[in-house]
């Protein structure tokens, strides 16, 4: 008999400036085409009609007013333009919104062995083929060509849907192949060359193809590869920071063929959906069948930091993995204490005097240096020379530990609670010491995963409802391909996580090509494991058990996920009817791209949504409360699920009906209800 586990989460127009009327700046506007379909074949005509939304003044001069134009991520351009045009072209028929551009930031080779992914047998190999003739696109700050990660050995053509450009100049060898399809930028008349390594690592980590012998500084070797090794890569180069140039981005994906977006990147605090670019042209991509993946924001441990909290993207948690790369302090009282490194310079071997970097004035020239602020390291480092350093992490880190390979003398990492040790012995004695030990790389560390310190936390600001984070995956200390000398490096970031979730996906879409977002995203979400390798429950930064805010469903598992039996299925229909039990007409309008009527649909309340999870508040909740979800049997035709619950705090009483899920077919749907008895009282 299968076990059904039944996991339930918990919850507890701009204004235009006054100043510098002439100045102009990029606005993002949405309007109304004249009648359906009238563009689908022309986009000149589609232009002419954005153009005459234009003042008069401005329309002469189109080509320099108008930045992009949109045409499937919304209805709508962007353009350069002072708050008065604005305020003339708010006044037209047809206008929709407006909103002035946003800012937006990046959230800055074992892990596939890590995730039970493994070439020679398992689902890596069959069903999911590597990802064979999936196209994931990743929006980024570019792509670094010929980059051993990018070859294209083993590699098929370009599937025939594949309608997209590769930018690159054709003087430059090894540019676009058949591992890195295709590559574009916006705004620069430039070939999309990744000037800054983000791009590079993030596809390297979700599709690059197989490198043997990659390490960084002769650590962490091993065959490098990302998720789906044999997926195609089509690269989407953003240029000026600017979340126009993210819709501009979006669209070109949707016209190029993608089937996966992969988006490292996020605003600094949450957004209304009608507010948020990332969120309207991942819905636009979600509605022609494309999975979206998108980091959820590095601003962790405090609650209620998360970014890209839309329940049509899956938003991506950073855990650790089972690999460090480790050296140990022995301290003068013979006290050993391990901490990590990245191994790229040799420590010394013979015992040195140990000072705290906290006192500007020491002489620190050929001892071991011990800090916890790492700006003091550069201070330190750029001037005096030390013989080598111990850097702790901070309080709020704690446990985690983030490796930075530009440090220029030999550094070990270490706790915070390893650092309280170091300090507490220096502050002992007079004349304290220490000898540092390079060990080397260790796999199967049973602690892994933990949630990363940095790792947004919900609950999810924009729709409290949805619970967010949805999953966590692999984003400390990993290593992926580099632009420059350096070939591959270490990083951390949930912007590295977020492309080990786009690799799983194409995997999944290349082993059940007919399956919607929403069926990829439950199947991820259902399977995730909730323990570590110790089958502990996992845990957050000061290694206590981490809640659902900090995991989500909890940590992907690829392998279970080709094959969850059940999935929870969400159309775009759904998602309308949801965003309706949120905001006015207008500004669904805006997300959805099409005049929605509200008051003539069943409104979805958020804990209706058939997400795999469910979030209620439970104070005041009255005494009864139903909420339903339809599950898809996507197993055995002849399947039996029994319905299990775990986990529930007291003050609460969960029922399930019915118990028993008895499925007949393939793609058959059965609803069941869930009861919550209250004890809890009002407020």
């Amino acid at each position: 008999m299968n076990i059904l586990k039944h996991l339930l989460f918990l919850l507890i127009i701009f204004t235009p400036s006054t100043i510098a009327t002439k100045k102009t700046q990029t606005y993002i506007i949405h309007v109304r085409l004249p009648g359906n379909g009238i563009f689908e074949n022309s986009n000149q005509e589609l232009e002419r009609w954005y153009e005459s939304f234009l003042p008069i003044s401005k329309r002469n001069d189109s080509g320099t007013s108008i930045i992009h134009i949109y045409r499937h991520v919304m209805n709508g351009f962007a353009a350069k333009l002072t708050p008065q045009e604005l305020e003339e072209i708010s006044m037209m028929d047809g206008f929709v919104y407006a909103r002035a551009a946003k800012k937006f930031k990046f959230q800055t080779t074992h892990t596939p062995n890590f995730l039970g992914l493994h070439p020679y047998a398992g689902p890596w190999r069959s069903p999911a083929n590597f990802g064979k003739g999936v196209i994931i696109g990743v929006i980024d700050s570019g792509i670094t060509p010929g980059h051993p990660s990018f070859n294209d050995h083993g590699m098929p053509p370009p599937p025939p849907k594949w309608k997209g450009q590769c930018e690159f100049n054709t003087t430059v060898a090894a540019s676009c192949n058949n591992k890195l399809i295709g590559a574009r930028n916006f705004i620069e008349n430039k070939p999309p060359f990744d000037q800054l390594g983000h791009g590079t690592f993030t596809a390297s980590t979700a599709a690059g193809n197989f490198v043997p012998g990659a390490n960084v500084f002769g650590q962490a070797n091993g065959t490098a590869s990302g998720l789906a090794p044999r997926a195609h890569l089509a690269i989407y180069k953003l240029s000026d920071f600017e979340d126009s140039t993210i819709l501009a981005a979006i669209d070109a994906a949707i016209e190029d063929g993608v089937d996966v977006l992969s988006m490292s990147f996020g605003y600094d605090k949450s957004l209304p959906f009608y507010e948020d670019s990332i969120a309207i042209g991942s819905f636009a991509a979600m509605s022609r069948g494309i999975f979206v993946s998108c980091a959820g924001g590095n601003k962790g441990p405090r609650m209620y930091s998360l970014l890209n909290e839309a329940p049509w993207i899956l938003t991506v948690g950073a855990s650790t993995s089972d690999r460090e790369i480790r050296g140990v302090i022995k301290l003068g009282n013979n006290e050993l204490i391990e901490g990590e490194t990245v191994g790229n310079l040799k420590f010394p071997s013979r015992t040195l005097p140990l000072v705290n970097g906290d006192d500007r004035e020491i002489d620190v020239k050929g001892k071991i240096v011990f800090t916890i602020d790492r700006a003091m390291n550069y201070t330190l480092f750029d001037t005096s020379g030390p013989a080598a350093s111990i850097e702790a992490s901070d309080n709020i880190s704690a446990y985690t530990i983030e490796l930075f390979p530009d440090v220029e003398v030999p550094s070990l990492k270490v706790s915070n609670f390893a650092g309280e040790k170091i300090q507490t012995y220096i502050n002992s004695t007079p004349n304290p010491v220490a000898t540092i030990s390079f060990i080397g790389t260790v796999l199967g560390v049973k602690t892994g995963p933990t949630v990363g310190s940095f790792s947004s936390r919900g609950p999810n600001l924009a729709s409290p409802g949805i619970l967010k984070p949805d999953i966590i995956g692999p984003g400390v200390n990993i290593v992926g391909a580099w632009r420059g000398d350096s070939v591959y490096k270490v990083d951390s970031g949930t912007s590295f996580s977020c492309p080990h979730l786009s690799g799983v996906a194409a995997l999944i879409k290349n082993s059940h090509p007919d399956w919607s977002p929403a069926m990829i995203k439950s199947a991820i979400m259902t399977t995730a494991t909730q323990v570590n390798l110790n089958k502990d429950p996992i845990l957050d930064e000061r290694h206590l058990p981490a809640d659902i805010f900090a995991v989500g469903a909890g940590h992907v598992n690829p392998s279970s996920a080709m094959d969850p039996g059940l999935v929870y299925d969400i159309s775009s229909r759904d998602y309308m009817s949801y965003l309706c039990s949120l905001y006015d007409e207008q500004k669904v309008e805006v997300i959805v791209r099409e005049k929605v009527n509200c008051k003539g649909m069943s409104i979805t309340r958020e804990a209706e949504l058939n997400y795999p999870s469910l979030a209620v508040h439970l104070v005041g909740m009255s005494n009864v409360t139903t909420y339903s979800r339809t599950l898809t049997n996507v197993g055995m035709p002849k399947s039996r699920y029994h319905v299990e619950i775990e986990g529930f705090q007291s003050g609460i009483e969960i029922k399930v009906e019915p118990q028993v899920l008895v499925f007949t077919e393939v793609n058959q749907k059965m609803t069941r209800s869930t009861f919550l008895v209250s004890t809890m009282g009002e407020e």
